[in-house]
């Protein structure tokens, strides 16, 4: 008796490592995403920050230290946007994660990034030197990262190295599908003009072809003060073509509002990343570019 009880105690241990799930601990919500994509049921996965906050300014929090304890994998931008949080954590998350190992996963690191200062000085607001972190808004930044998010859960989690290839794959062939339907339904975006709030959108102009001709923040993470809104109004009303005033959802809404009031141009909170209303990447591009288009 004791030793049936022994064998199937074995047999239930490993049972249950079997059928453990990779734990991915991603910085923002667009890399969770991504993650469920390419990890399907083989995973389980966490985001430190939601479609609500700026993933420049977070807290390491005791409940953060806890999650990114147990990661097998961390996915984050880099490129310095988590500067003021992400190192307190990695404190406390296993050695597979840090820098250097296959578990750490910083997406900047594998795409080329835009507008990389010439000079840095802390005058200058909160400029990133490695360029514009928030590439996750160009669609073929997204198809690169998918295949290295695969390439790292084979290695961590070799067991379920055909799941997720075939995962890879599935997502690849329906994203290269959806990035031709999303370009030729905003052809009619090509070369609009627009002032934005902060450069979180720049990939997406970038690739949309949409000219960004100022921003709401004299240096990026400095508020505007009122003689500067002012330059913008008087820019505005030199260039009668423009079609909307740009933020993301975490934005401070004064300024856009204000200048919206005076210059009679659209205001619009754009989709940023996934959440509520924007439980996957395809939904997130598909509402980005229905707003777009629903307000020209």
């Amino acid at each position: 008796m004791k030793i049936k009880i022994l064998i199937i105690t074995i047999f239930f241990s490993f049972s249950s490592y079997a059928n453990e799930k990779a734990y991915i601990f991603t910085c923002e919500p667009e890399w969770k995403a991504l993650a469920d994509e390419i990890g399907g049921k083989n995973i389980e996965s966490f985001s430190a920050t939601n479609d609500k906050q700026d993933p420049h300014h977070i807290r390491a929090k005791p409940s953060l230290i806890a999650k990114i304890g147990k990661a097998d994998l961390l996915i984050c931008t880099g490129a310095d946007l988590e500067i003021g949080w992400l190192p307190l954590l990695l404190e406390k998350g296993s050695r597979e994660i840090q820098i250097g190992k296959i578990g750490n996963l910083m997406t900047t690191d594998f795409v080329e990034t835009i507008e990389k200062p010439e000079t840095i000085d802390r005058s200058d607001g909160d400029v990133h030197p490695h360029g514009n972190p928030h590439i996750h808004l160009d669609p073929y930044n997204i198809l690169t990262i998918a295949g290295e998010i695969n390439k790292r859960l084979k290695i961590i989690d070799p067991e379920n190295a055909k799941n997720y290839q075939n995962n890879h794959d599935n997502f690849v062939r329906k994203w290269k599908k959806s990035i031709k339907i999303w370009e030729n339904k905003a052809r009619k975006l090509k070369n609009i003009k627009i002032i934005s709030h902060h450069k979180s959108f720049s990939y997406l102009f970038k690739w949309l072809n949409i000219n960004e001709i100022a921003t709401l923040e004299p240096k990026p993470g400095i508020n505007p003060t009122p003689k500067y809104l002012k330059k913008i109004l008087e820019l505005v009303r030199n260039n009668n073509d423009i079609k909307y005033i740009i933020r993301a959802p975490h934005d401070r809404e004064n300024a856009s509002n204000w200048l919206a009031k005076k210059s009679n141009i659209k205001e619009l909170a754009l989709p940023f990343t996934n959440g509520k209303n924007n439980a996957n990447l395809f939904i997130l591009f598909d509402n980005i570019i229905l707003k777009l288009l629903r307000n020209l």
